[in-house]
């Protein structure tokens, strides 16, 4: 009876209504395009989808004995569910055919594996994504960045086709459309014409119920003054809270991509609070989310106008001449390059360096990967020319993309289908406070990390200085996460032996945020030193 239709009135009245709400979503698309404040120009990324995909098709198809041994495996799979099933029917006991990885929370509704039908259809999209995954991993002739390309762009395919993201094919889905009489789709084509219009004619997917925080209240609430600015940034002060302060500065460098409070969510994860409380004077860049104007803006103004005027303002304010400085994901990487443009400089400052999930070395650097290479890269910088600076949107986009099974479906099927909205989360509100990049920092950082991973191999160049990390000396604390897909644990670990000094490299568990924001009073995770 949980599937049956309650009011059929009721329902066609909803499904009107979610019509109403449908040409809402379709008109805030189109008007941004219509009035020439966005163009789509999607070409390229198919092209390179279906090129790179066809050289999987090709490998699997070029050998009929090829072909046929993975349609077989394929059809084998398919006769032991079809067994399988039948015999549950006949009321017999079975096991699973195949069953949801560790962590796969899409089918932790009862239904999935109580009710027959649900059972049936969770199986065989597992043999299914599961077959095409593997005829990936075993294509031969493929170059490691063609092979991952494949991988993600297969992964996506999969993720998107999973029976949960279709409300005829997701039990909960069914259940609340049922119960509701669709009121549930309307709610949800309604957020969804919402956050287009939000996005200015790009869907900006919620991922946390923004209502529900309120800066310098909720997120961001530790006590500090902006203490000067330019074009690149603010100095945010924090005084100690002890009447005993520690005599050196804490300086720290956050990452651009995001907003600079991601150190300071809430008194209870507040890594800022903390520092205050044990006497440290700190201070945080905050960079700022550039337009037009900011175009020009590359790494060396960064490290220039951002790292080492930072480091000017602290000494005038405390009198103090050496320092201690934390960097995070690229404020890390920044850091090093400032760092050994400093000891080019004879600059002795910085008298202890900290990362937190960089990477100095791009050999192993995750999933990002998939994007870098010359051609994407020709594309992004021939967006950004048009407006200066990429939209902050696109590296939300890239990153959830990374994660879309995590990131985008349970989001898409939590606000769009059930019409709920999503629960208040500060981490994930942080990770929809998206900024802008600079173009002219953004091309650099993509072609000489990335791409041709110049700051490692000792032949970036920065303000007319060959950069060399092994110039420098200062002590330093590299903490990676283990679970890390952005900044892996391999990739930080492996950049720890071009520095000259001191490396304490500590492996934490989770990933690039949680890994890092997890205070003790938490109890969760683990970490483990001698590295």
């Amino acid at each position: 009876m949980q599937y049956m239709m309650r009011d059929p009135e009721a329902f066609a009245r909803n499904m009107a209504r979610m019509v109403e709400q449908a040409g809402h979503a379709a008109a805030a698309w189109v008007a941004p395009r219509e009035e020439g404040r966005r163009k789509d120009d999607i070409s390229d990324s198919v092209t390179d989808v279906t090129t790179t995909l066809g050289k999987v098709s090709e490998y699997w198809l070029a050998d009929p004995e090829r072909t046929l041994q993975a349609q077989t495996q394929l059809f084998s799979r398919y006769m032991d569910l079809w067994n399988a099933s039948i015999k549950r029917m006949a009321g017999e006991d079975t096991k699973d055919v195949v069953a949801p990885e560790r962590g796969d929370r899409r089918f932790v509704d009862p239904e999935w594996n109580e009710n027959p039908f649900f059972d049936f259809l969770k199986q065989a999209y597992l043999i299914t994504s599961g077959w095409v995954s593997d005829l990936v991993e075993k294509t031969e002739g493929l170059d490691e960045h063609t092979k991952h390309k494949a991988v993600f762009y297969t992964q996506q395919l999969v993720n998107s086709l999973s029976p949960t993201n279709f409300p005829v094919t997701n039990p909960e889905v069914l259940r609340e459309t049922m119960a509701t009489s669709g009121e549930n789709l309307v709610r949800g084509m309604k957020m969804l014409a919402e956050d287009i219009q939000s996005g200015d004619g790009e869907l900006k997917l919620r991922q946390a119920d923004n209502k529900a925080f309120t800066f310098g209240k909720d997120v961001a609430n530790t006590p500090g003054k902006v203490i000067a600015q330019n074009d690149v940034c603010q100095v945010i002060q924090y005084e100690a809270s002890t009447e005993t302060v520690l005599k050196r500065p804490l300086v720290i460098v956050p990452p651009w991509i995001n907003k600079f409070y991601i150190l300071d969510l809430n008194p209870q994860k507040s890594f800022i609070q903390w520092c205050v409380d044990q006497g440290h004077t700190v201070f945080v860049i905050s960079w700022i989310n550039p337009d037009e104007r900011q175009a020009g803006k590359s790494f060396e103004h960064y490290a220039r106008e951002g790292i080492i005027n930072t480091l000017d303002i602290v000494e005038d304010v405390t009198g103090e001449h050496e320092m201690d400085v934390i960097g995070y994901c690229v404020g890390g990487t920044l850091l090093a390059v400032t760092l050994a443009l400093m000891a080019r400089w004879k600059d002795n400052r910085i008298k202890t360096a900290t990362f937190f999930t960089t990477q100095v070395d791009f050999t192993y650097a995750g999933d990002l990967k998939v994007f870098v290479d010359d051609e994407q890269i020709s594309r992004v910088e021939k967006s950004m020319a048009t407006k200066g600076y990429l939209e902050g949107a696109s590296m939300a986009g890239a990153f959830n993309m990374l994660r879309s099974r995590d990131l985008i479906w349970p989001y898409v099927v939590n606000n769009y289908m059930k019409g709920k909205e999503p629960l208040p989360f500060d981490l994930l509100y942080w990770n929809s406070d998206s900024t802008r990049m600079p173009a002219a920092n953004h091309s650099f950082y993509l072609r000489n990390c990335y791409l041709e991973n110049r700051l490692s191999q000792g032949t970036m160049e920065v303000a007319g200085e060959k950069l060399d990390l092994s110039e420098v000396k200062v002590p330093i604390y590299n903490l990676a996460t283990k679970e890390d897909h952005i900044a892996p644990a391999k990739s930080a670990y492996l950049g720890s032996q071009y520095f000259g000094g001191k490396v304490t490299y500590v492996l934490s568990g989770s990933g690039h945020i949680a890994g890092v924001v997890n205070p003790p009073a938490m109890q969760k995770y683990q970490y483990w030193t001698g590295g």
